[in-house]
């Protein structure tokens, strides 16, 4: 295992993913002095545009929070530099845990376990992420700028005047309630009748359910719009403390 760690989190590897990482945030650099640029030539305010770049950079450091989390769920059995790459670029929260444990899965791997692992493993999982991540890279390509036209196209109205939901809105929560059934369908099949020492995955679940359950309440009904960018940071860093706290009692 120890071998096995120290190659995960070898310096050779950091380096690279430094440097990708380097040249992504230089990207960025470009792009907001080009867009600045822009608004000035635009005639937009300075004062503006600064109020603009302040706020957002403000707003991106909240949900920042959850992709912490993810990389430090990630790296205990991954290592940091592949955890902190996937993570940084074009990576999402949810798909790269998802993806990872259903990697190990269909590896032979109980899960991400640690004591588990080998190279083979690591090297399987780690293109199943990259290589499964690039299909939304290629569908911007060939597709972005059909979508873009739907986008800016008046949405269909019901006969109340309530804007229709559109068949990506329907696909989108149907394949959150299919994940959603899949990984808590698992958690209890691995519940052997009268042994509870393998609840910890459904006790987190659900307290990470209720959470956003909450948060959901205070968005919806409340209008408490600015909580949408700590419902997700909340869910996991409250489902993580009743993890720890439960498994202290039992």
């Amino acid at each position: 295992m120890s071998n096995y760690l120290e190659t995960v989190n070898c310096l050779p590897f950091y380096l690279i993913v430094a440097a990708v990482l380097i040249f992504v945030v230089a990207m960025c650099v470009v792009f907001l002095v080009k867009s600045y640029k822009a608004g000035i030539a635009l005639g937009m305010d300075p004062k503006d545009l600064k109020k603009v770049m302040t706020s957002s950079a403000t707003f991106t450091l909240l949900p920042s929070i959850s992709i912490l989390l993810g990389v430090i769920a990630l790296s205990g059995t991954l290592g940091v530099p592949l955890s902190w790459l996937r993570l940084s670029v074009i990576g999402s929260l949810q798909y790269e845990l998802n993806v990872a444990e259903i990697a190990a899965t269909a590896f032979g791997l109980s899960g991400l376990r640690i004591d588990e692992m080998t190279m083979s493993a690591f090297v399987t999982i780690a293109l199943v992420m990259t290589a499964g991540i690039l299909g939304g890279l290629f569908c911007s390509i060939f597709f972005l700028k059909k979508y873009l036209g739907k986008l800016s196209s008046k949405p269909k109205k019901t006969e109340t005047g309530e804007k229709k939901p559109s068949f990506g809105d329907h696909a989108t929560t149907a394949m959150f309630v299919g994940l959603c059934a899949a990984y808590i369908g698992s958690y209890v099949g691995r519940i052997a009748p009268g042994e509870y020492h393998d609840i910890m995955p459904l006790f987190t679940a659900f307290v990470a359910a209720i959470v956003m359950a909450v948060f959901e309440f205070l968005i919806q009904k409340k209008d408490m719009k600015v909580l949408e960018n700590f419902s997700l940071a909340a869910s996991m860093l409250v489902a993580m403390a009743a993890a720890v706290v439960f498994q202290l009692i039992l």
